[in-house]
């Protein structure tokens, strides 16, 4: 049971709560009443805006629609406006423009061409609106006489402008190939940069706006004629150079042309005169024959205008190359790109024409020269082959797009060389072996033949084409490894080129040396051509490239030089024969002689004294011009017939044979070695 006062307490506390809860639902109550009068307050105020807005609505949209076709009938009329002003201008574009079309685009392009855009323009609304209104009659008239006055204007640029490239530049443009230093590059300027802007801007109108082709014509004549001219002036500077130095060269830069020249002097490709120097040398040894004469023409007759003319068409061919990159670069600016190639081709067919045609002139010159066995003037083709198949890899890259038949140009001119280049080798060769002097202009003193000094010659012009005359040889091979051949395979065929010729060289110097009726002299010719070949041979890279397939050539040569030595040696023993011990007759010391023995005695020094008399009178008058090669023959003929005669006359001299000793013993031994000593020598 709860205690009266705890539960007094607690009715209290519940009471109290009660209380406060009644208190907080009236407060929420009131709450509710003025919110409920809030809301109808609000929802009044909201209606009451509505309609007004609705009203507001009802007043204004009518007016923005009348503002909106108010605005746009402004702009249509504006518009209209426009139109018509547009449209009147180009009833104005004739008047406008007439006078700056009839004075032309020149000094002031940039005005015409606007002048031409606007009457293009007028053009195009004429045709597409009216197009048979008057107007357009004549603004016509005035675009084609405009463009007409540009085509015009575009001849005139490039024909004034339009310069031929002078000798000197072109020679410091192409010296560069062969210069090692880094030197400053040569400036090829075709054009002046402002005249080259206006031609591009009339070629791009021309082919943008007037439709047309024509000036590409124009301009491929005009600067072909430049690029002709230009090859023409190069070689004439050679052949004036030619005649006033010898010696073509290129000065400096333009900027810099003072007094030094920009480059050495022109290299001649002049192995002709490299070899004919060699022979010089080989002269001043005593190894050159001057006297026998052959059917061959001599090869140092040969005419410097060959090599100017050679040198000139090499450097040609060299500047057509540079000249045509450097038009190719200004075509590329001028011409649209699909009318390049086109362009280019024609641009360059009468300068290349030009070249190959004088190519195949030099190739029919020598064809001239094989039939009259003048080898000098077909050795032109070789160093001109040569820079021509060094130069195609350029050549065919500058050419890259032309047509078929203008690559092939060149190809065609390299194989017309090479097939007379052939021809040249093999008819000289045979010249050699049929060379029909035997009897006539023989050398009188059996020194070198002139056949055997231009064989000798000829061969030397081939060290340095040795490449270039392999190619020749193998280009005449129907093996199949001739197409593809390496430069091994072409250096045999020209080793075994040369020794061919060395071997049909030696067999006419033998039937040569049967003309002499003296079987010394015979041996002394012999000798003398066989010493001539093995010593130009040593002296040149000959020797090393014989020795490719023939490896005992050299020995085989010593081999034929000492039996022509011996040979020689030979004619003595008629002389020595008659002291010698074993024809001497025996006797006793202190007998007294009979008659029948001084009588043999007395042979015995006469006939040694009349054959030593009479082989130095004949061999005085014959030659051995190398000296060492003279000296060692009479050395050793010397000690020989010293020492028998100084046997002879050790045993005989002071036997009592003769009552005139001094007629029989005319000679002592230092006399009979003096005698010996002058033998080949016509000036003794």
């Amino acid at each position: 049971m709860i205690p009266p006062q705890e539960a007094s307490a607690r009715r209290r506390e519940i009471e109290d709560k009660l209380k406060q809860e009644e208190e907080t639902l009236s407060f929420i109550r009131d709450s509710l009443e003025k919110s409920d009068q809030l809301t109808k307050n609000m929802v009044s105020i909201l209606s009451s805006f509505e309609s007004r807005l609705m009203k507001l609505e009802n007043s204004i949209i009518p007016v923005h629609k009348q503002t909106e076709n108010l605005q746009r009938l402004q702009e249509n009329v504006e518009k209209t406006l426009s139109c018509l002003d547009h449209v009147i201008s180009y009833y104005h574009v004739a008047s406008d423009t007439e006078k700056i079309i009839r004075e032309g685009p020149t000094g002031r392009l940039e005005e015409y061409l606007g002048s031409m855009a606007k009457i293009q323009k007028a053009v195009e609304y004429f045709q597409d609106n009216s197009p048979d209104s008057p107007e357009l009659n004549k603004v016509k008239l005035l675009f084609e006489r405009g463009k007409e006055s540009l085509e015009s204007e575009f001849r005139s640029l490039m024909t004034r402008h339009s310069k031929v490239v002078s000798p000197v530049l072109i020679l410091d443009l192409i010296s560069g190939e062969d210069e090692l230093e880094v030197q400053e590059e040569v400036p090829l300027e075709h054009l002046p940069e402002g005249v080259l802007q206006d031609v591009i801007r009339i070629s791009r109108w021309l082919v943008e706006y007037g439709r047309n082709q024509d000036f590409m014509n124009v301009y491929y004549q005009i600067r072909s004629s430049q690029l002709d001219r230009s090859l023409k002036g190069l070689k004439e500077h050679f052949r004036k150079s030619s005649c006033s130095s010898g010696v073509p060269y290129s000065p400096a830069i333009p900027n810099k042309r003072k007094d030094t020249p920009t480059k050495k002097p022109t290299k001649r490709p002049g192995t002709i005169r490299k070899a004919q120097n060699l022979l010089k040398q080989y002269s001043q040894h005593g190894l050159d024959g001057k006297k026998g004469g052959s059917n061959l023409i001599p090869l140092e007759g040969r005419d410097d205008t060959l090599d100017v003319e050679t040198d000139a068409y090499i450097h040609c061919v060299s500047a057509f190359v540079k000249l045509a990159q450097s038009e190719y670069q200004l075509l590329m600016d001028i011409i649209p790109e699909h009318h390049q190639k086109k362009t280019f081709d024609s641009l360059i067919q009468d300068a290349l024409d030009g070249l190959m045609l004088e190519g195949e002139n030099i190739v029919s010159a020598a064809r001239k020269a094989i039939i009259r066995h003048d080898f000098s003037a077909v050795l032109t083709v070789f160093p001109i082959l040569r820079h021509l198949k060094q130069t195609k890899p350029e050549f065919d890259q500058v050419l890259q797009g032309t047509a078929a038949s203008t690559k092939n140009k060149l190809a065609g001119l390299i194989t017309s060389m090479e097939t007379v280049g052939a021809k040249a080798l093999e008819d000289f060769a045979d010249n050699i072996k049929n060379d029909p002097d035997k009897e006539y202009n023989m050398p009188k003193d059996g020194t070198v033949h002139e056949l055997t000094s231009n064989a000798i010659l000829f061969l030397q012009q081939l060290l340095d084409f040795q490449e270039t005359a392999g190619a020749m040889l193998a280009s005449q091979e129907t093996s199949s490894s001739a197409t593809s051949y390496s430069s091994e395979f072409s250096k045999r065929l020209l080793s075994t080129y040369i020794c061919k010729v060395l071997g049909n060289l030696q067999l006419n110097l033998l039937s040569k040396s049967k003309v002499y009726e003296d079987p010394a002299l015979s041996a002394i010719f012999l000798h003398n051509n066989y010493n001539y070949i093995l010593k130009a041979l040593e002296k040149s890279e000959l020797i090393q490239l014989v020795a490719v397939t023939q490896k005992t050539a050299e020995r085989s040569y010593r081999e034929h030089i000492e039996q022509q030595i011996q040979t020689y040696q030979r004619s003595w023993l008629k002389v020595t024969d008659y002291i010698a011990e074993k024809n001497l007759p025996v006797f006793q010391p202190g007998v007294k002689l009979r008659d029948k023995e001084r009588q043999m005695i007395k042979e015995r020094f006469k006939g040694f004294n009349d054959g030593l008399e009479e082989l130095c009178k004949i061999q005085k008058a014959w030659a051995i011009p190398d000296t060492e090669q003279r000296d060692k023959i009479r050395q050793a003929q010397k000690n020989i017939v010293r020492e028998t005669y100084g046997a002879f006359l050790h045993r005989y001299g002071s036997v009592p044979f003769t009552k005139n000793p001094e007629k029989y013993i005319k000679y002592r031994v230092e006399q009979v070695g003096d005698m010996i000593e002058r033998l080949f020598d016509t000036s003794a």
